[in-house]
């Protein structure tokens, strides 16, 4: 399969992380994260941690931080709520912190469970003090990926980079429901 732009983001992503020093990964599993996931597993410069809920993310990256290394929460919009108390530890400390989030409950969404917090996901984040940034298409993406890393790392505060189901891809309950074992 030829690679596009719109799928080709994921490569360009870990690119950048990897040029930006970025040595550490945590996340909490997401199919809309997965290629970037395997790619950053097979880096041998970066070490990825996989998280039983999205808030560990935050207090890994503070301790990765403090040991000298940057790194990079990965999660979905549903996993933003997880995080409100433990985002108090970034701004309090002044600690970089950047977040991937692929967003759920926009763009063409099958699952109205989430609905509420894919919609709630900026705000939230705007009231807790996190600069919140927005791609929905792949030729936005590098460019906002490359600014919220900057500012994270720069200016020691929390950053959010939410990537838009256009981007993504909205998923197909009926796909889903086949292809889904028995």
């Amino acid at each position: 399969m030829e690679k596009t732009a719109e799928s080709a983001w994921p490569d360009e992503l870990h690119a950048l992380l990897s040029a930006a020093g970025v040595r550490q990964v945590a996340m909490v599993p997401d199919a809309g994260h997965a290629r970037l996931i395997r790619l950053c597993e097979k880096d041998k410069s970066m070490r990825v941690v996989r998280l039983t809920t999205e808030e560990e993310g935050v207090a890994l990256l503070a301790g990765a931080w403090l040991g000298g290394e940057k790194g990079v929460l990965l999660m979905q919009s549903s996993g933003v709520g997880n995080c409100i108390n433990m985002l108090g530890l970034p701004l309090a400390c002044q600690f970089p912190l950047l977040m991937l989030v692929t967003m759920r409950g926009d763009h063409g969404e099958f699952n109205p469970a989430q609905v509420p917090m894919g919609n709630a996901t900026r705000a939230v984040l705007e009231a807790l003090g996190v600069m919140v940034k927005r791609a929905d298409s792949a030729a936005d993406l590098m460019e906002m990926a490359s600014g919220a890393l900057r500012l994270a790392f720069n200016t020691f505060r929390p950053v959010a980079l939410l990537i838009g189901q256009r981007l993504l891809g909205a998923k197909d309950f009926r796909k889903l429901a086949r292809s889904a074992p028995l």
